[in-house]
Order: C-alpha cells, then structure tokens, then sequence
C-alpha cells in the first residue's frame, strides 16, 4: 500500500517584519493606513485625533513598526524606548484621548490597510492580534 507523503509545510520567516516582506512592505502598509484614515470617511474620529498633516505620524509609524515587527530599530535609534502609552497621553504634544472608538477606528483602518496591502492570512491573524493588545492597552479613557 502506497501512502502519499505530504509536502512539508514551509514556517514563517523568523520575524514578522521577514514575513511581511521588509521595510518595502511595511512602507506600504503605513502609506496605506494613512491613506485610508484621509479617505474614508468612516475613520474621521481617527483622522481628527491626527492633527491637519500626517507627515510626522507616517514616518514615526513606519520607524516603530519596522522595530516592533523585529526589523531594524529605527524609532528606538532616533528616541529611546517607545513609552507608547506615555506619547499617546492627551497632555503630550501629539498625544489624544484614546477611547474604545478610537481604538476600534485603528484597528479596522489598520485591517484594512493590511487587507489591501497582502499580508498574508496568517500573518493578518498575528498581527490583527497583537494590535489589539497593544491598542487596548494604550486606551486613556475609560468608557
């Protein structure tokens, strides 16, 4: 009796920023987030917590995940240790108060982006998962 063998499934790359294809993709993954803030009209409560230009939160975005996904750590390089929820504070310059709607706003704007962007499935599932740990625990506001 002859048993077919199956092909051994590849593993992920070691590192998520690996896996999402590198500083190109992780660019097109913040430009489209931005993008997509700036477009639909869905995310305004987001896109209001911004500020009139998104030049500044684009770069940042794209420095901290290279860092957060385990690529180069630019943002760390350029400012220390993230404190995320201390440069998010409505009292700091850029900073807003973050409540369950403005969470959900970035997680869905950010599904989006990745939706559009590629991301694999299983990589979505991962990172769809890990933002919202971080997002929820970077609320500021209790609702």
């Amino acid at each position: 009796m002859h048993t077919e063998e199956k092909p051994a499934e590849t593993p992920p790359p070691e590192t998520p920023f690996a896996w999402i294809g590198g500083e190109e993709c992780v660019k097109a993954l913040v430009e489209r987030f931005y993008d997509l803030m700036d477009l639909e009209p869905v995310y305004i409560t987001l896109r209001a917590a911004h500020g009139s230009t998104l030049d500044n939160a684009r770069e940042r975005l794209f420095w901290f995940l290279c860092g957060w996904l385990g690529g180069p750590q630019y943002y760390s390089e350029r400012f220390g240790h993230p404190r995320l929820r201390q440069r998010h504070l409505p009292q700091h310059t850029g900073g807003g108060s973050i409540g369950i709607r403005e969470r959900d706003q970035w997680l869905a704007c950010m599904d989006q982006a990745i939706q559009e962007t590629g991301v694999e499935d299983a990589l979505r599932t991962r990172l769809n998962a890990s933002f919202f740990q971080t997002a929820d625990w970077m609320r500021n506001r209790g609702e």
